[in-house]
Formats: C-alpha cells, structure tokens, sequence
C-alpha cells in the first residue's frame, strides 16, 4: 500500500503547489498520517510562514509562498555568501591557481546536486524542512543528527562573522580617529564592539518571524561583497610586489610602513627572499597548510539547511524553480569567490593571511578605499548573522519544543541564548582560521555531500528507483565521498594542529 501512496503524495505536490486545486480532497485516503505529522510540526514552521485565513486543516502546500524569484536568489546567495570568502586568497596561496580552480569547481558542481537531492527528498514525502527529512529517513536519530549539525555549522558561521566583527571593527575606529597605535580605551576593545554590534543590530532583525523580509537586507550585503571583490582587483594594480620588509618580517606590530617603490628599492638588500621568490605565483602546491583548503570551500559554499525554507516562501514554487535559484546563486558566488581569491593572491602572493582584509591593512592602514571595503564587508557578514540564526533556533525548535504552539517569549529567548553564546564563543576563539576548518571539516559534508545522499536513499521509494538504480549508486558514491572527505581533512587537520602548523595562520 505503502508504495502506491507515495508516487501519488508526489504528484500532489509537484502539480498542485499551494493546495489551490480540489484534487486534494479527492484522495483523502493517502497519507493521513503525513497530515497529522506536518500539523504537528506547524508551529515550529511558523516563524517561516506567511498565515492564511482559511479555518482548514493545514498542509504544508496549504502556505501561499510571497518571495520572488529575485528575493529568493538574494537570499540563498547572501546564505552562501560570508565570511569565506575571506580565506579563499589564504586557500589559493597553498593549492596553486589550478588546484584551486579545480577544487572550487568541484565543490560548487557537487553543492549543486545536493541540493537537487534534496529538493527531490522534499517532493517525495511533502516536506520542507531538513531536519524532517532526517526523521522520514531514520526516525528520530536521522532528525537529531540533521539538527546537531545544522546547529554546528550555522554556530560556526554565526562565529565567524563575528570574529570578523570583533577584529575589524576596531580597526575601522582606530582609521577614523587616525590614531597611530591602538589604544586600551573601551571603544577600541572587540570584545565590547562584538557585543554592541549583536545587540543594536543583530537580534533585531533575528527577532523577525519570517525570512523572506530580510531579502532586503540580503541585497544590500551583496551589494557590499560586490564593492568588496571590485576593490580587491583595484588594489592588485596598485600595490607593488615585493612589500618592503617591515610588512615581510613584522607579525605582531600594528605600526606598519606604507608601501612605495623607493622603500623598497633603499630596503632590499635586507629583504631575506629574491623578488623572484616572493612575487611569484604557483599553479600547483602543496604543504602543511593545503588541509585547511577543502575544509574552507565546503564552508563558503553551505547553504543547504537554508534551501528549504527559502523553497517553502517562494512564490508559485516548484522544484525546478528553486533548482534554478540554487544554481544561479551558486554561480554567481562561484565567479565571485574565485575573482576575490586569485586577485588577492596575485596582489601578496605567499604574503596573504588567512583573512584577506588583515593583510591590507599591514599595507597601509590608513588607506582610504580599504577604509571602504571594511566597513562594507562587516556591514555584509553582520547582516548575514540573522539570516544563518533562523535554521538554527528552527533545528532547536525541532529538537526541544516540537508539538509547542509558536511562541514569541520562546522564539525571542532562543535568539537571543544563541547570541549570548556565540559572542562568548568568539570573544575566548584564538583565530579565524580553525573556526573554517573545524567546520569546514565536520558538519558542512555533512550537510552537502552525506545527509543528502542518504536521505534521497532512504526515502524515493524502491518501485520508482530500486536500489541497483544508477541515481541511488551515484548518491550512494556521493556518500561516500563525503565520509572520505571528512575522515581525511580531519585527520590532516588534527595532524597539524598537533604539530602547532594550524597556529600559523591565526594571524589576528
């Protein structure tokens, strides 16, 4: 019986999106206990979900989506879009321009055909929400696995915005107010700057209950990115290759000297490495530091906890439709993410540290358009924080409060409990760089490459894709590459840890 319901509940909800046709009344008989089940769950959706007017029974179709398709695509791009895109350059400087090139494409290929594993899970059994995917697929283990990493990764990246907020920020103080060296004044202290910025700007828009208002502010941090990407390139023509030395052997000092071709010129005698050396670039590396750059790309490129609420808001939506937004904004991170990191390697070679901006600020930190370029990337990745929030209070809700009607008291406190333990979070983190390879390493195959392909596996019914089938072998072989994939870059990454190499690129 159970193999005639599906296909059925799959036409349902691939041909009659919203529930506007009356075919839903006429098989009352398929799937009741879906019925029960998502309206169970619907007060943990709500915080996503536009309300209607009608007294019937609620369906998950029922939900008339109001997101564009532009809105869409700004939100799941400025989802993918953060703090990644910082390390990229980092990542370059140790694979090569190639490597690089070709691990990017490989990632963001792969990104993409998860997400239309998804979408297909979603089809088949009327669900949106990643975590109920996990439950279909393997009860309540499946859900608690899918929700402790969505809250990993999204903790993650909440952390590593933050972290950007918690060391830029002061910098772009110390600019305005021109100061030569940085004072102990309190204004100039991260970890107070951090907190301020997650007060007055962060949880008020957390506090939002739907996600598709923040597309607004989802277009204005692209925005910022864009500007951010167009100054990176800019600044490759405009600043010399080689830095003087006072850039090359300083690590620690926040008085750095402003390049000029005649410093260089009365400086390079002292100079250890030929310019050769330390202007060239290399289209194939590696070292101990290579570990870090899988990790980095599969962090910059997760989104995937946030493709099904996006899919649940969309307007008229189908699967082919949000198959379409994933794959736009995948390419329009992709061109932007390589762009960002072969310019800024081109422009310090094996210089460049693990967060970009650090290392132009080393160059002259009084520059004016670098001055910019801060305060656009931090207005980015602080307006990115709510919209990453809302997987994670929603995988909280699934775990802790399930059957609870929606509640704003609860929908506030778990805000604002999540705010409170990032910012701790960041304010005792050594550096940047472990947070995207921790993460990087552990939860984002997770969500890319295993939950995905096992959840298509368990859930497309054996009549409609038995086993042997190649799209479950090719999903079983996705797997199995993600578990490959997590095995090695932890292990190299413990590795070189271990041997304090991890400790170098924490350069903040």
């Amino acid at each position: 019986m159970n193999s005639i319901e599906i296909p059925i509940q799959t036409e349902m909800v691939e041909l009659v999106p919203n529930g506007k046709h009356s075919v839903l009344n006429a098989v009352p008989s398929v799937g009741n206990d879906r019925f029960e089940e998502n309206q169970a769950n619907l007060a943990e959706r709500e915080e996503f979900l536009p309300h209607g007017v009608e007294k019937k029974q609620t369906h998950f179709t029922d939900f008339e989506g109001k997101t564009s398709f532009g809105m869409s695509v700004f939100n799941l791009s400025n989802a993918i879009m953060g703090s990644g895109i910082l390390g990229l350059a980092y990542a370059m400087a140790n694979t090569g321009i190639l490597l690089f090139l070709f691990l990017l494409t490989a990632v963001a290929l792969l990104s993409s055909y998860s997400i239309h594993l998804l979408l297909k899970s979603s089809g088949i059994v009327g669900i949106r929400a990643y975590e109920q995917l996990g439950y279909r697929a393997f009860g309540t283990p499946g859900k608690l696995a899918a929700a402790i990493a969505i809250t990993l990764q999204n903790i993650g990246a909440m952390s590593s915005y933050l972290y950007i907020v918690k060391s830029e920020v002061p910098l772009v103080i110390q600019t305005f107010l021109n100061l030569e060296e940085k004072t102990t004044d309190w204004y100039m202290n991260g970890n107070y700057l951090v907190i301020m910025v997650s007060v007055s700007i962060i949880l008020p828009l957390a506090l939002m209950k739907q996600l598709g208002y923040l597309g607004y502010a989802s277009g204005f941090s692209l925005s910022c990115m864009v500007f951010f990407l167009i100054s990176v390139i800019y600044k490759k023509f405009h600043i010399p290759c080689p830095l003087p030395d006072q850039f090359i052997n300083t690590t620690t000092s926040q008085n750095y000297t402003p390049v000029s071709t005649s410093n260089y010129q009365n400086d390079h005698a002292v100079i250890q490495e030929t310019e050769e050396d330390i202007c060239s670039s290399s289209l194939f590396t590696l070292n101990s530091q290579t570990a870090y750059t899988i990790p980095i790309m599969a962090f910059a490129f997760v989104c995937h906890p946030e493709v099904l609420p996006i899919y649940t808001e969309l307007k008229n939506p189908s699967k082919k439709k949000m198959q379409c937004i994933s794959n736009i904004s995948i390419s329009v991170m992709y061109v932007m993410y390589f762009l960002a990191a072969l310019f800024g390697y081109l422009t310090f070679h094996s210089q460049v540290e693990s967060e970009l901006l650090h290392t132009y600020s080393r160059v002259d930190p009084f520059d004016v358009l670098i001055l910019c370029v801060r305060v656009a990337v931090l207005t980015a990745v602080t307006l990115t924080v709510p919209i990453v929030l809302f997987p994670v209070r929603r995988a909280i809700q699934q775990m802790m409060f399930q059957d609870k009607d929606f509640s704003w008291i609860r929908h506030m406190a778990i805000a604002v409990v999540l705010l409170t333990s990032i910012n701790l979070l960041v304010i005792f983190a050594p550096s940047i760089l472990g947070i995207f390879g921790l993460i990087g390493a552990t939860s984002a195959p997770c969500l890319i490459f295993i939950f995905p392909a096992i959840f298509y596996i368990r859930i497309m019914p054996k009549d409609k894709e038995p086993m042997k089938s190649p799209p479950k072998i090719l999903a079983a072989l996705f797997a199995g590459l993600g578990v490959l994939f997590m095995i090695m870059s932890l292990s190299f990454i413990i590795i070189d840890w271990s041997t304090g190499g991890g400790k170098s690129g924490g350069s903040h």
